[in-house]
């Protein structure tokens, strides 16, 4: 299985990034993920949709993610659904 990005959308201070990346971490061997952090702050649109919300994690497509809080579990749940 080729390995695919797993978008964490961040910004410049964000502290409860830093605890999403721990929920992170156990799951991107399982899917063969890369994690890739998109700072919202370069893109309008992104702050928009995601200033109030971050850490937010997606896929891709910026209509389906989970935003936090989240556990491990939850966010593995979730790409169960999505990669399965």
């Amino acid at each position: 299985m080729a390995e695919r990005d797993i978008l964490l959308y961040t910004t410049l201070g964000c502290s409860l990034c830093e605890k999403a990346k721990s929920e992170i971490w156990p799951l991107l061997e399982k899917y063969q993920l890369r994690l890739v952090s998109v700072d919202i702050a370069d893109d309008e649109t992104l702050t928009r949709l995601f200033g109030w919300s971050i850490p937010v994690v997606g896929l891709g497509q910026v209509d389906d993610v989970i935003c936090w809080p989240f556990t491990v579990d939850e966010l593995d749940q979730w790409l169960v659904a999505r990669l399965a």
